[in-house]
């Protein structure tokens, strides 16, 4: 059994998990420290079986350590302990992909969560030295560090180590995890037959029949070749003939074109010699030309050197003009400001005499208008002397002044009730607008009503629609639907009437009368087909009964009121309802009620009764007069809920209706007061405009008077207001005379000034004029040199001109040469051999070179050997219609028929040496494997056999030759009325399936080289038979000698079943009350045992 190790710095309770100890006794090695080197083992191990398995900080686990048993470990432990947890560490520890296991693509996953680091340990056993593979997780970096014996190492090493000890954990044939059970079934033939050749056959099965699916994909690639390179070279033969017959009619036209060449390779050389000769004039004439120009160019370095002085001298004088020009600049700018001061002393004077002649032209103006002001006096005194008196027209003004103020007041009252009137208007305006928007209120609300009818019942609202326009045909009351006549006081409690009546009732027409009830129903039920439902009123009242108890007396058991108190409605309408459903006798309770019910139901003996948020029914059995009471919630109210109270409605119309009467009573009296106040406006405009004529002659006197006293006073205080120009003259000379001893001042800097500035400009015009002599003379001197530069470049550009052309010559020479040499095959370097040489002329570029002696027979002038080519190129015209490509094709194919009856031969003892092979290899290869799938078969048919069920193993083979389409082919059947089928995904259940897998990898345990098999959870599809049988078989199968080690994972077991001396098997407990690693004894556990078992006779 697994021995627990934990380590955990805050205990979680649930979250740590260890597997159960093991017996000591068990022939599994001594349980080693972490930190011990492996040590050899012998034993029942085979050879890379695992002896121990230790976790750190890895999914589940804090720290685990897992010693497993030789044979058969039987991994036991309910959903979600951490037993898959422990396939994981052994896949992973051993250098297994992580997505292999089903659960997550990044190793840094399968650290528990909250920790950064976790670590796998695997001890696998040889008999050279166990084998301790370590491998530590980073979940930060994802990253993976390995260790073998404590030595770091690289995953490839580890991988290489695990499979020299043949551990394949991505063969599901030797490691089936819980989340890859049902991939065993969808492996396909081919997968299969890999699978099984890697778990449990011969090293070298596998390699040979991946060398024969090479060598069979090689010998179909040569057949292929060796068929292509035979058709291609007969096609290639068959052509050769064909055109052999125009070969030989090209080699007599290439007769002629060799002699057309040998003319064409003549004339370069020809060309050449006459190119040479007039190189070598242009040279001569260019040397000529060359003397010249370094005459002129002599004769030019004087005039230079004479011109650079100049231009100095030229620069010196610019450098003093520019300095003359900056103190001229600076004196001006003082100029200039000495200007400005005095421009502004003249401005002051100017100010000051405009000031002095303002004063005097006010004086001048008072003096005019004292002068005007007397005449003014004079008239008007004269004009006052003439005037009549006016004592007379008091009187008349007096009167007319008592009419005035009579009509006055007549408005005054007339406006007052005008004013009064509109105010009254307005107030009834305002009233009536409050009055409509309430009865819209009311409508609206009646509306809400209304809309809430017609989309639940619509029937009904159609009634009450007909209803409105033919009550004329019924002689006593009709009432609209109760819901709509029901007005609650309070919205709150519309719930209790809609629990208590019922929805059938609450939509019913109330009548007073039978008979207007029947014509109701025939018109509306029978004619338009609508349903709906009435009742009728009782004829003796009962809206105004009393209840049987007083409110008072249930008040103290939080009742509030009786279910009639809580609305309105027509008296015919309440009376019905308290007859039928006797809303006068139940009442409304609050919370409070509730909480003291079982006090209520017993002391009132009320029948019915609601609390806040429930109705409560109270029966008395018949036979044991028992009080039995039920309750049920109330439901939320739907209908009556919006409140409208048709008493008030009608009040506000009669309202409007009194307040439009005092409207237009008001609105015609506005009328009369405005006709009596337009008379009385115009009255008193008449009498207003005769008292204004009286008064006009009355206070014209008075205005006169007025007018000269005015004048008098304007004319003393003009004479009053007096100015002494003599000495405002004297003032304003003495100021003008100090500005002017200013100015005086500043004209005296200003004119040394303009000296200065004056001397500056003459010295500077003096060195300007300096300047345009050296700059006189330096023109003429670059006149003479651009006539003799003008000389020098026509000098120049000639010899150019004739280097160029001599340039051009000599390149022309060496093309000439190059294209001679080259039509004779010779190079740069190699000489013309003596014996085609006629005579050796010395040519431009050093080397000797004449025609070769084969030209001794041709002609030697151009235009000779232009007609000699004509005439060749015409005869050698007539052969027409042979295409030079056509022989290079022939030779080709010539060359190439050889060349591929070559590589034929080849590829057809190459293909021979593969069939060779291929037969070899396959001899080793497949006897041995129809062995092996004979022995599998043997075994598995064995297993179904045992379960009255039957399976066979076959090899299957498509095409002998096609060895990659073999394949293992699993059939089974599980009833005895089918016949067998194929293992697929598909066609068998899932508990057939998981037999099926597993009794084939049992079939292989016993024939596996494979050191241990993995097997997570496969059991959980099958039945119990079938379960208890494949268990048996484990069992026997497993714990045989020399088999290899075998893990099977499963988190139950069927009662009963048979185990074996040779299982070990490991409990996974966990929970918060799990003793800690370091104080698991199993040896103190067993003493302890035993004391208790011989204390317990003794008690």
């Amino acid at each position: 059994m697994a021995a627990p190790s934990r380590k955990t710095s805050t205990p979680i309770p649930l979250a740590s998990k260890r597997a159960a100890p093991r017996d000591p006794s068990s022939e599994v090695p001594s349980k080693r420290k972490s930190s011990a080197p492996p040590l050899p083992s012998s034993g029942p191990f085979v050879e890379g079986s695992i002896v121990r398995i230790a976790m750190e900080n890895f999914l589940t686990y804090d720290i685990c350590e897992v010693c497993p048993g030789p044979h058969l470990n039987m991994i036991i432990g309910a959903n979600g302990t951490g037993k898959s947890s422990i396939v994981c560490a052994i896949c992973l520890g051993l250098a297994g992909k992580p997505a292999f296991m089903g659960r997550a693509d990044k190793v840094g996953f399968f650290v528990k969560r909250g920790c950064s680091k976790g670590m796998i340990e695997i001890e696998l056993f040889r008999t050279s030295g166990n084998l301790v593979i370590t491998r530590e997780i980073d979940v930060a970096r994802n990253q993976s560090f390995w260790f073998i014996n404590k030595k770091s190492t690289t995953q490839k090493v580890v991988e290489e180590q695990v499979a020299a000890l043949n551990i394949q954990v991505s063969n599901l044939c030797q490691f089936l995890p819980q989340d890859k059970v049902g991939e065993f079934a969808k492996l396909s033939r081919i997968e299969l037959l890999e699978a099984t050749e890697k778990s449990i056959g011969p090293p070298e099965m596998h390699r040979y029949h991946c060398e024969l699916k090479n060598f069979r994909e090689k010998e179909k690639q040569l057949e292929t070749s060796c068929k292509e390179k035979t058709e291609y070279l007969e096609k290639m033969i068959q052509r050769n003939e064909r055109y052999k017959q125009d070969v030989e009619r090209f080699y007599e036209r290439k007769r002629h074109l060799d002699l057309i060449e040998m003319l064409e390779a003549k004339r370069p050389w020809v060309e050449y010699e006459n190119v040479r000769q007039e190189y070598e004039e242009v040279k001569l004439a260019r040397d000529r030309v060359k003397d010249e120009v370094r005459k002129l160019k002599e004769g030019q370095i004087p005039m230079t050197r004479r011109i650079e002085d100049i231009e100095t001298q030229h620069h010196n004088l610019e450098a003093r003009i520019k300095a003359k020009a900056t103190d001229i600049k600076e004196t001006s700018q003082k100029c200039k400001q000495k200007q400005d001061i005095i421009e502004r002393k003249d401005k002051h004077i100017e100010e000051l005499q405009q000031a002095l002649t303002v004063k005097q032209n006010e004086e001048h103006d008072r003096q005019r208008r004292i002068s005007n002001t007397r005449k003014m006096i004079e008239d008007l005194q004269n004009e006052l002397k003439t005037t009549e008196n006016c004592v007379n027209l008091q009187p008349q003004i007096d009167a007319i002044t008592n009419d005035l103020r009579e009509v006055q007041d007549k408005r005054e009252l007339c406006e007052g009730e005008i004013i009064d009137k509109h105010k009254e208007r307005e107030t009834l305006e305002k009233e009536k607008k409050s009055v409509n928007d309430q009865i819209v209120q009311f409508d609206n609300l009646m509306n809400q009503k209304e809309d809430k009818l017609r989309q639940r019942y619509r029937d009904t609202y159609d009634a009450v629609l007909w209803l409105r326009n033919n009550r004329d045909k019924f002689k006593q009351g009709v009432y609209e639907p109760i819901m709509l006549t029901i007005n609650m006081k309070d919205n709150k409690n519309a719930k209790y009437i809609e629990n208590h009546i019922p929805s059938n009732d609450l939509r019913a027409f109330v009548f007073e009368s039978q008979e207007d009830m029947e014509v109701f129903l025939k018109e509306v039920r029978d004619n338009k087909k609508l349903r709906v439902n009435t009742v009728i009123a009782p004829k003796n009242s009962y809206a105004d009964r009393a209840p049987s108890r007083s409110l008072n007396e249930l008040k103290q058991y939080g009742f509030f009121s009786y279910l009639r108190e809580l609305f309105d409605a027509p008296a015919p309408v309440m009376s019905y309802l308290c007859s039928q459903y006797h809303i006068h006798e139940v009442p409304v309770g609050t919370e409070r009620t509730r909480e003291r019910i079982e006090r209520v139901i017993q002391e009132t003996r009320l029948k019915q009764m609601y609390t806040a948020e429930e109705k409560y029914v109270v029966k008395t059995s018949f036979y044991s007069n028992k009080v039995i009471s039920s309750n049920t919630s109330l439901k939320v109210a739907q209908f009556l809920t919006v409140t409208v109270d048709l008493e008030q409605r009608r009040h506000l119309e009669e309202h409007l209706k009194e307040v439009n009467r005092k409207l237009r009573a008001v609105e015609s009296g506005l009328i009369a007061l405005r006709e009596t106040n337009k008379h009385l406006e115009h009255k008193d405009n008449e009498l207003r405009q005769k008292k204004k004529e009286l008064l006009e002659r009355k206070t014209k006197k008075r205005q006169l008077e007025q007018k000269i006293s005015s004048k008098l006073g304007s004319l003393k205080l003009m004479e009053q207001d007096t100015c002494n120009l003599e000495e405002e003259e004297r003032k304003a000379n003495t100021r003008i005379k100090e500005i002017n001893v200013q100015k005086a001042k500043l004209v005296t800097e200003l004119t040394n000034l303009i000296k200065t500035c004056t001397s500056l400009h003459i010295q500077k015009v003096d060195l300007i004029l300096q300047n345009t002599t050296v700059i006189s003379e330096k023109n003429k001197l670059e006149s003479d040199y651009m006539a003799a530069s003008s000389q020098l470049r026509s000098t120049e550009q000639h010899f150019i001109e004739l280097d160029e052309s001599r340039q051009r010559l000599l390149q022309k020479c060496k093309e000439l040469m190059k294209r001679a040499r080259q039509v004779c095959n010779l190079t740069a370097e190699q000489n013309i051999p003596q014996e085609y040489q006629t005579q050796v002329p010395t040519i431009p570029n050093g080397h000797n070179s004449s025609p070769p002696m084969a030209f001794q027979d041709l002609p030697n002038t151009l235009d000779e050997i232009d007609a000699l080519l004509t005439e060749e190129r015409s005869r050698a015209s007539c052969f027409t219609g042979l295409n030079p490509t056509v022989v290079d094709e022939y030779t080709k194919r010539e060359e190439e028929i050889v060349q591929l009856t070559e590589e034929l031969k080849i590829k057809k003892d190459e293909l021979d040496k593969y069939r060779e092979n291929i037969s070899q290899v396959k001899e080793r290869w497949l006897n041995p494997l129809k062995e092996l799938v004979g022995k599998i078969n043997e075994k598995f048919s064995s297993f179904f056999s045992s379960m009255q069920c039957a399976g066979e193993v076959d090899l299957h083979i498509e095409n002998e030759e096609d060895y990659d389409k073999y394949g293992i082919q699993i059939r089974v059947k599980f009833r005895s009325s089918t016949l067998l089928h194929e293992l697929t995904p598909h066609h068998q259940s899932g508990g057939e399936r998981s037999v099926s897998t597993m009794l084939y990898l049992m079939a292989l345990q016993e024939l596996n080289r494979c050191p241990f098999r993995v097997v997570d959870e496969i059991n959980q599809g099958m039945d119990p038979i079938n379960e208890r049988r494949v268990f048996e078989m484990v069992v026997n199968t497993a714990c045989k000698e020399n088999t290899s080690q075998y893990f099977f994972i499963t988190p139950k077991l069927l009662q009963n079943l048979p185990y074996s001396e040779k299982m070990t098997v490991l409990f996974v407990y966990n929970g918060p009350h799990m003793l800690e690693p370091n104080k698991w004894n199993l040896k103190a556990f067993q003493r302890r045992r035993r004391r208790i078992t011989f204390t317990q006779p003794s008690q």
